[in-house]
């Protein structure tokens, strides 16, 4: 299979350059951030929005200005996005201006990223940003429970709990907000509640205005089957953060890699259905992380001591799994690429998506 990054015919990607994480062809991407290819068309406007994640790389780069959403929002628009997903701050009435007006004129959407309330004492600045997120033209904001995992967080039950307790009350401090302000707040499976445990969280939240950013990758490290996940929060869902998985075996667990969308093991139609037939209008986000593989050491006792109860045959389901839908050539690394070819690995992987989403006709 080739895939034809979109606008350049005459650059191509194989499925096992795409795997390996090729990343020359586009050098040029990194040497000129934000701008097309020479002699370029701006790529037809597909379905699929960006989640600033997928390029956390050039995020990084001072020279992006990806903290500016306008810049973000450019960009996309450049690669034929539907939208974007990226956090917007806080900001004054002009500012507010530029952002409505830049998505109004280029026809897409706009989703927020915003941090919940800790304490009382947060929220204010948290009205303050989904006020903006609001005006801005967003009608969802995006947030977490844990900003990081939960195997490699926690080292007790006890402070898992401690943690756990916390869910609760900070939900409720966002609760009046959001519905006060007319926001859907989708809080996101990050690899933090395995599902039934997360939906038992929103439902309790008992609010219209919270629900869940669907991430179709994140729960396998919670050794939780991809495809039930997407089932088992459909009716909850606001939006996504749309993927493909790749899978590896490794001593103490198994690798698991964010891939260009088609090339991993994840059933898409499938997943693109299962949220269809529960929320129509949901969006489709691309988070595309081009990065080395995740270690999810499931095979060391570290990672068994927030998981009390779990049955041990979710440990032997996910192991099948990983060796049945084992990649077949090494799952892609960025960490013995130059920054240059970091840059365009990662330009790269997100154009790849995008046209193979349009090509198939996925959305």
């Amino acid at each position: 299979m080739t895939t034809t990054i979109a606008g350049s015919p005459q650059i191509h990607l194989s499925r096992r350059q795409i795997l390996a994480g090729s990343v020359g062809i586009l050098s040029a991407l990194a040497a000129a951030p934000g701008t097309l290819l020479a002699g370029e068309a701006t790529p037809a406007r597909g379905a699929m929005g960006v989640v600033i994640h997928s390029f956390g790389i050039r995020s990084k780069e001072a020279s992006s200005h990806f903290g500016d959403p306008l810049a973000f929002i450019e960009y996309c628009r450049n690669i034929g996005a539907a939208g974007v997903q990226t956090g917007l701050g806080v900001k004054d009435d002009a500012g507010i201006e530029k952002i409505h007006q830049t998505i109004a004129a280029a026809k897409m959407y706009l989703e927020g990223i915003i941090r919940l309330p800790r304490s009382a004492a947060d929220t204010e600045q948290f009205t303050k940003e989904v006020e903006t997120a609001k005006a801005c033209g967003a009608n969802v904001v995006r947030s977490v429970l844990l900003d990081s995992r939960r195997y490699e967080t926690f080292d007790s039950a006890e402070a898992f709990r401690k943690f756990a307790d916390d869910c609760g009350p900070r939900l409720a401090l966002a609760k009046p907000i959001v519905e006060k302000v007319g926001v859907q707040l989708a809080i996101e499976n990050h690899k933090d509640w395995r599902a039934d445990d997360l939906v038992k969280i929103i439902r309790q939240a008992n609010s219209p205005q919270i629900g869940i950013c669907v991430d179709t990758g994140n729960s396998i490290a919670l050794l939780e089957e991809p495809h039930e996940v997407v089932e088992a929060f459909a009716p909850l869902a606001f939006t996504t953060h749309f993927k493909d998985m790749a899978v590896a075996e490794y001593a103490d667990g198994f690798l698991l890699s964010e891939v260009p969308l088609g090339t991993g093991f994840l059933d898409l139609p499938r997943v693109v259905k299962l949220l269809r037939e529960k929320r129509p209008d949901i969006r489709f986000n691309l988070e595309m992380i081009t990065r080395d593989p995740l270690q999810i050491p499931c095979l060391t006792s570290r990672y068994w001591k927030t998981f009390e109860a779990l049955p041990a045959r979710h440990l032997a389901e996910t192991l099948a799994l990983v060796r049945h839908k084992a990649a077949a050539s090494q799952l892609p690394r960025i960490s013995d690429k130059s920054p240059a070819e970091r840059l365009a690995a990662e330009d790269a992987n997100v154009r790849a998506c995008l046209t193979y989403a349009q090509a198939q006709r996925l959305l």
